[in-house]
């Protein structure tokens, strides 16, 4: 793949990405429904790629290495249930800034957890997306959903953090598309038992709760989800990391919180204030700071 062509590749996965919070936002469905069904396509998707790539989804994966997947697996459901917990609460841009402050949670556990030093700049950053957040926060009143909905994006962000820190002890030892195919299949296991509701009152029969209720364009949404934002976008964004540097996609992708408000706009009417827009400029800003700052020192 040319430079060119991995250019091209990551921007649209990032419009992918970008997307997801629209459809949690068409979906009429509780967010562990979402994230079951998503994950469920996803898997359908990636099994189907890898059999006509003639991969073994099980090959090169040892015992320690499932443990890895199944925590990373939990982690990516939690990631996406708060997410979508957000973007209902709150609306598609309170969520997607939220999630943004992820970059900040990574910085945090590896100097918490990992006891990894931290250079001064990263500090910089770091405050300048806990200020991007502060005037992101619509009020200090949990009687505003809006208030709610960037609480549960923030939670996506830290979330999605440790899910990242787990990923790194597989990812150099497994294909992406297994680790995605099999995190995803641990996130359909995991959230599927809550998507049911036991006996219907028409009789004896179980029924599938939330699914049960799902419209055909809900199906159609969800399959969208999965298959487009999730299976493709993954593809995508590996694929162009073979011309591209990791950094320079990251600096990319962080621009998906732009695209999200500019879809959520323009099909929902959903405008952040002013207050919302600097501080959500200030945490992209950072981001983007941060992915060339470590771009340029190797």
């Amino acid at each position: 793949m040319t430079r060119q062509r991995a250019l091209i590749a990551i921007h649209c996965a990032a419009v992918l990405f970008g997307l997801t919070g629209i459809f949690g936002e068409l979906i009429k469905a509780d967010a562990m429904v979402i994230t079951a069904g998503r994950a469920a396509f996803a898997v359908a998707a990636l099994a189907a790629f890898m059999r006509w790539q003639g991969h073994a989804a099980r090959a090169g994966i040892e015992a320690r290495g499932a443990l890895t997947l199944a925590v990373a697996g939990i982690m990516l459901a939690i990631h996406w249930v708060t997410f979508f917990i957000a973007v209902k609460e709150g609306g598609v841009a309170i969520a997607t800034l939220g999630f943004a402050s992820f970059p900040a949670f990574i910085t945090l556990s590896e100097w918490l957890l990992l006891r990894e030093r931290i250079k001064r700049e990263e500090w910089v950053i770091l405050a300048l997306v806990s200020t991007g957040l502060v005037l992101v926060t619509p009020s200090l009143d949990f009687d505003d959903r809006a208030t709610v909905g960037l609480f549960w994006g923030v939670l996506s962000g830290l979330s999605f953090a440790w899910f990242t820190l787990v990923n790194r002890r597989i990812a150099a030892r497994v294909s992406a598309y297994q680790v995605a195919c099999w995190e995803n299949l641990v996130v359909v296991l995991v959230t599927l038992p809550f998507c049911l509701t036991g006996f219907s009152d028409a009789g004896s029969s179980s029924t599938w709760g939330g699914f049960a209720s799902l419209s055909g364009w809900d199906i159609l949404w969800l399959g969208m989800l999965g298959v487009f934002c999730t299976a493709l976008s993954h593809f995508l964004l590996v694929s162009s990391l073979m011309a591209l540097k990791a950094r320079s996609a990251g600096i990319v992708i962080a621009l998906e919180p732009v695209y999200a408000i500019v879809f959520a706009a323009i099909l929902f009417d959903q405008y952040p204030g002013m207050r919302a827009l600097v501080g959500g400029a200030i945490m992209i800003g950072a981001i983007i700071w941060s992915g060339r700052r470590k771009s340029d020192h190797g």
